[in-house]
Parts: structure tokens; sequence; C-alpha cells
């Protein structure tokens, strides 16, 4: 009786760290992710493709990557996926490419991705920033050192990690869409731009466009930040909430709400 109970606690104590870690899962079903990848190299996409390509694959996903935005041409196709994970930093989209990744995310399809990749990509379509909720705009002082403050500890994506963490790195500082849910912060010291200095700008941050769930993060210049376990692990997690592994849809947001007055 006492070996069974020693067990019992022990297989307790091991389920209960999977659920405070937001463990991830492999999926119930088959599942298909488009991995796109391409843009200015220093942000090292494909590199960040060899990290997180093979997860997914590890998480039941059948991936396919591909080089080129011709893989948005086909809208039948894309509409078939569960997740397309986009890392192009900078470089012009065709109209064709974009209205289709567009259609295919309003239909339901995940998207996700990380600093440039997905935050400053394709800098003149504006319904692509529309769907993204930001765009990346400077990074004071370039490489630096900054603390990341998760502010939705609750989240699936950010379930038990660190509330505080150090990143080494580009400190983005974005425009953002009033609509999102944000879920981790970092604070400007102004250092670098003094006019800035308080400023308390969304790190990560998950919304729908039409159907599909959006996930970002700015996170992730290089492919050595995610040897930091938190920025490794919220891109993760994000990705299995875009494709509907993980968690519920984010309530309607206005993260201006407080500023506004009452009538």
């Amino acid at each position: 009786m006492k070996k069974r109970i020693l067990l019992a606690t022990a297989l307790l104590g091991i389920m209960s760290l999977c659920v405070c870690s937001g463990a991830s899962r492999v999926p119930d079903k088959d599942r298909s992710a488009l991995v796109v990848w391409g843009g200015w190299e220093g942000h090292e996409p494909k590199q960040c493709v060899d990290i997180f390509a093979p997860w997914l694959e590890s998480q039941g996903f059948t991936v396919e990557i591909s080089h080129s935005l011709d893989a948005y041409l086909d809208l039948d196709k894309l509409k078939t996926l569960d997740l397309i994970v986009h890392i192009f930093t900078m470089s012009d989209i065709k109209p064709e490419q974009e209205r289709n990744l567009e259609e295919a995310v309003k239909s339901g399809v995940g998207l996700a991705g990380w600093h440039g990749g997905l935050g400053d990509a394709h800098r003149s379509a504006v319904e692509y920033q529309f769907m993204v909720g930001g765009q990346w705009v400077a990074h004071p002082g370039g490489v630096i050192d900054y603390d990341v403050d998760i502010t939705e500890p609750d989240d699936p994506i950010t379930k038990g990690l660190r509330r505080r963490f150090h990143m080494k790195s580009e400190q983005y500082y974005m425009h953002v869409d009033p609509a999102v849910e944000v879920l981790a912060t970092t604070t400007f010291a102004g250092r670098h731009a003094s006019w800035i200095d308080g400023v308390v700008m969304p790190v990560v941050w998950k919304k729908l466009y039409g159907k599909g769930r959006v996930f970002y993060t700015s996170l992730g210049h290089v492919a050595a930040d995610f040897d930091v376990p938190e920025a490794r692990e919220i891109v993760k997690r994000g990705m299995l909430w875009a494709a509907r592994v993980l968690g519920d849809d984010p309530p309607n947001m206005n993260i201006y709400a407080p500023l506004l007055k009452k009538k």
C-alpha cells in the first residue's frame, strides 16, 4: 500500500510539473505546416528554420519548407494547412502572394513568426501589417542588454516561465495594433533615445485575423537568441497556439482602453 501511495504521489507530481510548465504536447490528429523563409540573411532565417522545423515534426506536424514566396501562389493548398510560419525579413511580396497568404489566414490557417521575419517583412504591404498586428520601426542601440517581463503568466504560451528574463539582442521598438493580446513586454531605459525613457513595449502578442490565429514575438534577432530557454519555449508554444493545438482564441482587446475617457 505504501509503495502504491508513493507511486501515485510521484505520478501526480510529474503531471503537475507538465501542467505548470505549459509543456508542449503532440497533436491528437495529423497536422501540416508550411515554413517560408528568406529575405535579409542577417536574421539567420535558415538557422532558425533548422531549430523549429524539426521540433514541429516531433510534435506530429508534416512540415514543408520553402525558400520562395511562390509557396503562397496555391490558395487551395494553403487553406488545407494548420500553420504557416513566415520568416522573410524586408523583401517585396507580390500582390497575389500577399493576397493568398492573407486569405488563407482569414479562412482559419494559423500564422506564426518572430522578430523581423514576421514583424519587419514587406514594409509597403499595409494589409500584411494589419494581419500581423505590428511593424518594427527601430532598435535603439542595436544589440543591447534588456529584460522581458511576462504580463500574462497564466496564458498557455507563457505559463510556468520566469516572470522576468534577460536578453542580449535587439530591443524592438514597434508600432502595435491596439487589438492584440499582449503576453510580454519590455521597458526602454532611454540610454540610446532619451525621449522613449520608460516606454513599455509589447514583445509577445497574439490576435485573430478573420478566423485565423496570429502569434508574434519580437525575440529572435539571430538563432543564438533562442539559446535563452524562455525565448525558445515561447516560440514553440506560440506555434502550437496558432495551429489550434493549444489554448483558446483571444478575447476582444483594446490595450489603450484604460486611456479612454468615459463620456
